[in-house]
C-alpha cells in the first residue's frame, strides 16, 4: 500500500501480544484455552501503591509533568539504584517513559544512524530487533544456545563487534528463557567491552527482583565501574511491582544520552501519565517484602512447570534462575506427525498444534530467534498451569 512508510516493512507485530489476542479470540468464540503467552504477572498490584494513585488524583495531580518524569519520581530512582546496585545517579541522568518498551525505543531512536549495528544475543525479547530496524539501524544476532545456558560467552561479543557496531543489549533475567548472568560472567562480557571504546550496553534489568534459589543480581556499571559513562541501565515497575498496565519504565545513564531521549519523548507521549509516576514513586519507595511472597510463589509455578513439561515426549525444559517464563525444546517433537497427519517441522507447527488440539496458547521459539523452542508464561494460577501442563503431555503422546 503506496500510503503506508516504507519502514514498517521492515518490521512485524509483537508475536507475544499476538498470541494473547489470538487466545483471547478463541475464549470468545467459546473455546477452552489457557493463555501462557502473556508476560504479565497474575498478582494485583499492592494496595499501598494505589492508595498513592488514588491520593494524586485527590490532590488534584492530574496535570502535565516533566517530560523526563516528575521530581520525586526520578529522586526515587536514584535513591533505588544506590540501594539495589550501588550506584550513584544524579536526577538528571534519570528518563520516565511510559513502560521499559518506550524507554528502549527512545534509546534506539536517539542514537542509531543508518546502518550502525546493535548485537542482539539470541534468544530475545521480541522488540529489540523491530526497534533496531525502527531507527534504520541493523540487528547482529549472536546464538545463545541452551548449552550455554541461553548467555551470551565473551568471545562470541568479541566475534560479532565490528566498526560500526554501536550497542550491546543485554537482558538478566532474560525473557525468554529466564537465563541470569552472574557478576562474574557479566564482567567477562564488560572485559571485552573495554577494549572496543565505541560500543555502549543497554542492559534491561526490568526482572531483576523475580530471581530464585539464591542467585544474586549484578548488573553491568555495577561490576565495571569503568562502563558507567557507556551504560544505560534499564528498570521500570511492571513486573515486580505487578504494575504492567500502569506503564512506567525508566533509565540512568550520561546526562548528553538523557537529554536526547527526553527531546525523542517530547514529540511523542510528552511523558507517562502523572498518576501512574506517582504510583512508580510509592512503589520504589514504599514497602518491598511482597516480591519475596511473589517469587515465592513463582518459584513453585516454576519448579512445577519444569518438571511437568520434562516428563512430556520430545520436550528439555532447563530450569530458569529468574523471570517467569521457560523456554523449553521441542526437538524431541520435530518430524513427529499429529493424529490429523500434519507433519511438525517448525517450532511455530508445535504451537500451533498445541493451540488447536488442546487449546494451550504459547509463543513459539523463532520469535525469539531461536529454534526449535517455545516459551511459557508460568505467571498465572497454578491450577491453570497444571491443567495447561496436562494437556501438553497429551498432545505430546498423541504425535507419531
Amino acid at each position: 500500500m503506496p500510503f503506508i512508510a516504507a519502514r514498517l516493512s521492515r518490521i512485524k507485530p509483537s508475536a507475544t501480544l499476538a498470541v494473547t489476542q489470538k487466545a483471547a479470540e478463541l475464549r470468545a468464540a467459546g473455546r477452552s484455552v489457557i493463555g501462557l503467552g502473556a508476560g504479565e504477572p497474575d498478582f494485583d498490584t499492592p494496595d499501598h501503591i494505589k492508595a498513592a494513585a488514588k491520593e494524586a488524583m485527590d490532590k488534584g495531580d492530574t496535570k502535565y509533568t516533566a517530560v523526563a518524569g516528575t521530581a520525586e519520581l526520578r529522586q526515587a530512582v536514584c535513591d533505588k539504584f544506590k540501594r539495589d546496585n550501588g550506584l550513584t545517579y544524579a536526577p538528571d541522568q534519570i528518563t520516565v517513559g511510559c513502560g521499559g518498551k518506550q524507554t528502549i525505543y527512545n534509546a534506539l531512536m536517539a542514537t542509531l544512524d543508518p546502518g550502525d549495528e546493535v548485537i542482539i544475543p539470541t534468544p530475545y525479547w521480541v522488540s529489540y530487533p523491530d526497534m533496531t530496524l525502527l531507527a534504520e539501524g541493523e540487528p547482529v544476532f549472536v546464538d545463545c544456545p541452551a548449552e550455554s545456558g541461553f548467555k551470551l560467552r565473551p568471545e562470541d561479543l568479541e566475534a560479532a563487534i565490528t566498526p560500526r557496531t554501536k550497542w550491546l543489549i543485554l537482558n538478566s533475567p532474560s525473557n525468554p528463557s529466564g537465563a541470569a548472568y552472574t557478576a562474574d560472567e557479566l564482567k567477562a562480557i564488560t572485559d571485552v567491552l573495554l577494549r572496543h571504546e565505541h560500543v555502549w550496553v543497554m542492559t534491561d534489568d526490568m526482572y531483576e527482583h523475580v530471581v530464585y534459589d539464591d542467585f544474586r543480581f549484578a548488573t553491568p556499571a555495577q561490576v565495571e565501574p569503568g562502563l558507567y559513562d557507556r551504560t544505560l541501565t534499564l528498570n521500570g515497575v511492571s513486573k515486580a511491582y505487578c504494575m504492567t498496565g500502569w506503564r512506567v519504565g525508566y533509565a540512568a545513564g550520561a546526562v548528553d544520552l538523557i537529554k536526547a531521549m527526553n527531546k525523542i519523548q517530547s514529540q511523542s507521549t510528552t511523558h507517562t501519565s502523572s498518576i501512574s509516576q506517582a504510583a512508580a514513586t510509592a512503589a520504589l519507595t514504599g514497602p518491598q517484602d511482597f516480591i519475596a511472597r511473589n517469587n515465592a510463589v513463582f518459584k513453585e509455578r516454576r519448579d512445577l512447570v519444569v518438571s511437568m513439561l520434562n516428563q512430556a515426549d520430545g520436550l528439555s525444559c532447563p530450569t530458569p534462575a529468574g523471570a517467569f517464563y521457560v523456554y523449553p525444546s521441542c526437538a524431541g517433537a520435530m518430524g513427529k506427525t499429529t493424529p490429523e497427519g500434519r507433519t511438525l517441522e517448525t517450532d511455530e507447527d508445535f504451537v500451533t498444534y498445541l493451540l488447536e488440539s488442546e487449546g494451550v496458547a504459547a509463543v513459539h521459539g523463532a520469535a525469539f530467534g531461536l529454534s526449535p523452542h517455545f516459551r511459557v508464561s508460568y505467571a498465572t494460577s497454578t491450577e491453570a498451569l497444571t491443567e495447561a501442563c496436562e494437556r501438553i503431555q497429551r498432545a505430546c503422546a498423541a504425535l507419531r
